[in-house]
């Protein structure tokens, strides 16, 4: 299940060329890392939405090209910082570029690809753009740090959750959503809508990827991967406020100290399932689903508007 979007076919094609333009490096090292990135980039979710939302309202110019570069560029440069961050040695199926070239190039790297981001902004004087995608950076720091600061304590409630979730995850796909409509319109108070519809949307696709974690009968085989890195989602917060107090020191022992063995790990998913958590938190993805839905159907009807309600709906529909 694979979502394409067909009116904006041609642009995607023309962006390819012109992101690897403009994160080509005249060392010849760096060069070739961004070779490896530009070969290994994923779906281009972010992208594809600075395009869509940019065409909404007007056809796309030079401005919404660098707009979409400006967005990959962040958002590769934090993916890279993650892996470091994480120690991890994998995404998306390739080796990471710290598990290639170590943690010092990494980071020196994700400084590159952030500062690339910043020359194509201030050379084209895009500083709207700048503007609005700086800001998301930092809520995304904010998010990662306030993340990692509750997870040492176990202490996150459902308000917690959804600032972790608004400022980590929801907040580069709203600024992509923002940064593409002010691109072709110029206007600040659509390109608040789009942030809305975009934020919406964002807290829609990470419940969605923290429900794939329990599994269901439309998702699959649970894995337990957030139970085993101590992280606790909208699924398990919800079963912690509703099981009896020894059944919530059960899980919370769980977590703390078998978090890596399968029996105890496949108890928290059984009791999440039995105890409400499912439902109410797919109650909760389609609430916001149904949001961004209601901000994007205010605009007037267009073919581009479609395949804008259809990837919303991809979002929360999808198996992967």
């Amino acid at each position: 299940m694979k979502f394409e979007p067909k009116t904006i076919k041609e642009e995607l094609l023309t962006f390819e060329a012109k992101f690897a333009e403009a994160a080509k490096s005249n060392t010849p090292l760096l060069d070739r890392i961004m070779h490896y990135i530009i070969k290994r980039k994923g779906k281009q979710m972010r992208p594809m939405f600075v395009f869509l939302c940019a065409k909404l309202h007007a056809p796309i110019n030079e401005s919404t090209y660098r707009a979409a570069s400006l967005v990959e560029l962040l958002h590769t440069a934090t993916l890279v910082h993650d892996d470091v961050v994480d120690e991890s040695m994998e995404r998306r199926g390739f080796f990471s570029i710290n598990a290639i070239w170590k943690n010092k190039i990494a980071v020196l790297v994700g400084d590159y690809l952030l500062s690339k981001g910043l020359l194509l902004s201030t050379s084209n004087d895009d500083f709207k753009h700048l503007h609005i995608l700086s800001d998301a950076v930092r809520k995304m720091s904010e998010g990662e740090l306030l993340q990692l600061e509750k997870s040492r304590t176990m202490n996150i409630d459902e308000e917690t959750y959804f600032e972790i979730i608004r400022n980590k995850t929801a907040s580069l796909l709203a600024s992509a959503c923002s940064v593409g409509a002010y691109s072709t319109t110029n206007d600040l108070s659509i390109a608040q809508k789009m942030q809305e519809f975009g934020e919406c949307l964002g807290i829609a696709f990470q419940i969605k990827d923290d429900l794939f974690d329990y599994g269901t009968q439309n998702i699959g085989k649970p894995t337990g991967n957030d139970i085993k890195e101590k992280k606790i989602t909208l699924p398990l917060i919800y079963t912690l406020k509703s099981v009896d107090k020894n059944t919530r020191k059960r899980l919370i022992y769980i977590l703390k100290n078998e978090n890596k063995i399968d029996a105890s790990v496949n108890f928290v998913i059984d009791t999440v399932h039995k105890n409400g958590g499912i439902e109410y938190t797919t109650k909760k993805m389609f609430t916001y689903r149904d949001k961004a839905l209601e901000i994007l159907l205010a605009f007037e009807p267009s073919d581009v508007r479609d395949e804008l309600e259809s990837l919303v709906r991809f979002t929360t529909e999808r198996n992967y």
